[in-house]
């Protein structure tokens, strides 16, 4: 027999036995009917995502970046013109849609030469974390813009590697997420180190936390500047996690001070606390034991935990350094899609709602406040900050930075850019200094454009937008200021404190960041 005969053979031999396999299988109705081609119908399913990306969807259609938001970043990470032609073909009358408004006298940060000579934009925090609160090593970031928490465990070697490398380049500070600080978070960029539920880093043999661990990592390791306490999270609120134990290799077991190939657990919540009092103190413990400010993250539900958190920072002088709120919009990592869907509040509502308990409290201005959920864009980062965020993190927008595609496989274990996913062969396809490059390219993109729309504005600094400069359409031809729907002003320092950003007016003379 010749070759192609035989292949003939092979390949009729093949389909006979999946004829066979499905007619007497009892599982899939579809299969039972249709054999053989019935499997058309679940590899299409399979490919579902990438179908509707390249072929079906338009350009504002997908969720949750669509094709434009995506062609942005992807443009921005590799330097290329990130500009649109044609106009906008977004739906500008839409229902929540956000326009900042423009000063007619804008700012112009070189009003001789026309342009700076060097386009990078750090863009500082406007105030100084830890500052209030007198801790010993006290830290204001030097970037506006930083990565949110995704843990060594969720992502893989070469995509921490690059995120940190990619940090380091850009200024930016690295959120550990709750899975402990890795070797590959270590690469030197200011990181933040969070403490979860499970306490992975920081925990004793029983699981417990441990207290003289975390002062350990902190003198191991003095990039971290900043401890965050995670309450919550946008993706799974109130919800804790399992690693199997399949997936807890040498590195992560390292990392998360846990047995390699055991299930590594997080709990719903914490053990180390049960109430707003014992919150304040924990937080207290860990910045006097490592002299690093100390804060706490949150998706928001129930506001009762917030009233009483502020009351008690008033009444006491003591509570955290600073306030990550992420809205519900945020989520890297699996979760149920009742919990995705419909548990915690959406960043423009939560945020508000926190923010304004804490300014009647008169503590806002003493804080920082740190928004992430899906605000990666000079836009939305403008509404945040307006709101009164002084920090934007970024989760997901610095993945498609890495490279990732959206196909939507973050909990199947084999994402196709390698960077959810432990797989070697499927990792080997992202290295971490060519992907580094782009999530610090990324980085620069988004302070330059946030830097821009800020000069269009009329201010120096990020900082002085408020609810005023930003309107939200209400309704067919009807626009609202952030001011009116939700019905508070933010004044970024408190009376008799000096502002650390200035700006002249239009008259020439001298105004405070607000």
């Amino acid at each position: 027999m010749t070759w192609w005969q035989w292949t003939l053979l092979a390949l009729g031999t093949l389909v006979a036995v999946v004829f066979l396999h499905d007619v007497t299988q009892s599982k899939h109705p579809v299969l039972r009917i249709f054999p053989v081609i019935g499997h058309l119908r679940y590899f299409l399913i399979e490919i579902g995502p990438e179908l509707r990306q390249y072929l079906v969807a338009q350009n504002r259609e997908e969720l949750p970046f669509n094709r434009s938001e995506r062609e942005w970043i992807y443009r921005s990470a590799e330097k290329e013109n990130n500009y649109f032609g044609f106009g906008t073909d977004d739906q500008v009358y839409g229902i929540g849609y956000p326009i900042v408004k423009h000063s007619t006298f804008n700012y112009d940060p070189h009003p001789y030469t026309g342009s700076a000579k060097d386009k990078s934009v750090k863009i500082p925090c406007a105030k100084v974390v830890g500052e209030f609160h007198r801790r010993a090593l006290p830290h204001r970031p030097p970037s506006i813009v930083n990565v949110s928490a995704m843990s060594f465990g969720s992502l893989g070697r070469n995509a921490v590697s690059a995120i940190n490398l990619g940090c380091r380049t850009a200024g930016s500070y690295h959120n550990t997420g709750e899975g402990g600080c890795s070797r590959y978070h270590r690469l030197g960029a200011d990181v933040c180190y969070q403490i979860g539920t499970g306490y992975f880093g920081c925990r004793d043999s029983g699981g417990a936390f441990d207290l003289d661990a975390v002062r350990r990592l902190c003198d191991d390791v003095p990039q971290i500047r900043m401890i965050e306490v995670k309450l919550s999270q946008g993706a799974k609120p109130g919800k804790g996690g399992v690693l199997p134990g399949s997936k807890v290799t040498a590195e992560i077991a390292e990392a998360r001070g846990v047995r390699i190939g055991e299930d590594c657990i997080s709990p719903n919540g914490h053990a180390a606390f049960r109430n707003v009092e014992e919150l304040i103190a924990f937080v207290e413990r860990i910045a006097q034991a490592t002299g690093r400010p100390v804060g706490i993250k949150s998706a928001i539900g129930h506001l009762d935990f917030w009233h009483e958190l502020a009351e008690q920072m008033r009444a006491s002088g003591k509570g955290p350094d600073f306030i990550t709120i992420d809205g519900k919009e945020g989520g890297t990592g699996a979760a149920p899609l009742a919990f995705a869907d419909h548990v915690a509040l959406p960043y423009r509502v939560a945020f508000p709602r926190v923010y304004r308990i804490f300014q009647d409290a008169g503590l806002a201005d003493d804080l920082v406040w740190i928004g992430s959920g899906k605000l990666g864009f000079g836009d939305r980062a403008i509404v945040a900050i307006a709101l009164g965020a002084d920090l934007v993190n970024v989760a997901r927008e610095a993945l498609l930075a890495l490279g990732c595609i959206q196909a939507q496989k973050c909990h199947t274990g084999s994402c196709p850019t390698g960077i959810t996913t432990h797989k070697a062969w499927l990792q080997r396809g992202l290295s971490p200094d060519a992907a580094s490059v782009r999530l610090a390219n990324y980085i620069d993109a988004f302070r330059g454009e946030l830097d821009a729309m800020t000069h269009a504005a009329g201010y120096e600094h990020p900082g002085q937008f408020t609810p005023h400069d930003v309107e939200v359409s209400a309704g067919p031809g009807i626009f609202r200021s952030l001011y009116e729907l939700y019905g508070y002003d933010k004044k970024m320092f408190a009376p008799g404190r000096p502002p650390e950003f200035k700006r002249r007016d239009r008259t020439g003379s001298p105004l405070a960041v607000r």
